[in-house]
């Protein structure tokens, strides 16, 4: 059985989101769209073979919103959320979130055409996602600087072109 996954589908699987974030005036928090419904999301996907969770999640952040940064190593929080599979079934997941500081946005990344990506004041990108808990993450996330504190360089290794 691979990392993540359960036996029985009622039990949550896990995964690893990115919560991408600069500052401007303000601190922005940048969501990209879910490929099938159009909803708002963070960067997320399944547990990764050989990497770190906190590095799976940089390496969602590159493939679904073209961004490199800075990931933290220690996650700000967690929420759930039920994914529709490709076969339709419905699969609870845990996602577990870190702060990845955005330092630039690539012209092209691969899912660019599957995905939107957009910057949101962090008010209106906790008003945008539908999970109540990823709206308390990303509220509390931007209230505790020292969180962002924590945050370690992206390893060379997860970096394409």
């Amino acid at each position: 059985m691979k990392s993540g996954r359960r036996a029985d589908s009622s039990e949550p699987r896990a995964q690893y989101a990115a919560l991408p974030w600069r500052r401007a005036e303000t601190m922005e928090i940048m969501l990209v769209s879910s490929r099938e419904t159009r909803r708002w999301v963070l960067p997320k996907g399944w547990p990764m073979k050989g990497r770190k969770p906190h590095d799976a999640a940089a390496r969602e952040a590159l493939e679904e919103a073209g961004i490199d940064g800075k990931i933290a190593k220690s996650p700000v929080g967690v929420y759930r959320y039920i994914k529709r599979m490709k076969n339709g079934s419905a699969q609870p997941c845990l996602v577990t979130v870190f702060p990845f500081e955005v330092q630039r946005e690539r012209a092209s990344w691969p899912e660019q055409h599957e995905r939107i990506r957009r910057w949101f004041p962090v008010d209106e990108a906790a008003d945008a996602v539908d999970e109540s808990d990823l709206a308390e993450v990303i509220r509390a996330f931007a209230l505790s600087p020292a969180k962002k504190a924590k945050v370690g360089k992206r390893p060379a290794s997860s970096k394409t072109a």
